[in-house]
């Protein structure tokens, strides 16, 4: 796993981001009891470090907002963002509302991302050392295998579905990572 501390990316994100909460495949239930606070964060006071980049600090709001479930609010933000990343988050989001064909569009508008190799290598980890699940093309990350992977979870294969929710997890904080780091400029 990653090792992802939601407390170490500022007071904001700790409060919107809880790492026990279960991660869906799908368009999950939105959680509620947040949505005022994620309608009131915004970029000035979500980061305790200044911002060296508002494409990807828009980019974790987006995010924060995908994480709680609230599909359409990340969408809004995502599209905005006319780089690799904003499209990594608008692919990730289509995915999860089950529309496997736009998120292969977007994800085909990702490129190769500096993420798919640690989430090429998590992934191999978690299905016990192997590919087993072939989401790997020449050893690289392949997120269309992945979005196929999910149909099939989505479509009532049951032994797919923890495999995928594990690695939802793992693509999210990777990038959320990523994007953070970029943000703050470290």
């Amino acid at each position: 796993m990653t090792g992802f501390k939601s407390a170490d990316y500022g007071s904001a994100f700790a409060v919107l981001i809880d790492p026990n909460r279960p991660v869906a495949i799908d368009a999950g239930s939105a959680n509620t009891s947040l949505q005022a606070t994620l309608e009131n964060t915004d970029i000035e006071n979500a980061f305790a470090s200044p911002i060296t980049s508002i494409d990807f600090a828009s980019s974790c709001l987006s995010a924060a907002w995908l994480w709680n479930d609230f599909l359409d609010e990340s969408h809004t933000i995502s599209q905005d963002i006319h780089t690799s990343t904003g499209s990594f988050w608008h692919a990730i989001m289509h995915r999860r509302e089950c529309d496997y064909s736009n998120s292969k569009y977007w994800f085909r508008k990702v490129g190769k991302h500096d993420v798919f190799v640690p989430l090429a290598e998590q992934a191999v980890d978690l299905a016990g050392g192997t590919d087993r699940f072939g989401l790997l093309d020449h050893g690289g990350w392949d997120p269309f295998a992945f979005v196929d992977l999910c149909q099939q979870a989505g479509n009532g294969d049951p032994s797919l579905l923890d495999y995928c929710r594990e690695i939802t997890r793992v693509e999210w904080e990777l990038l959320f990572d990523y994007c953070y780091q970029r943000a703050v400029g470290s």
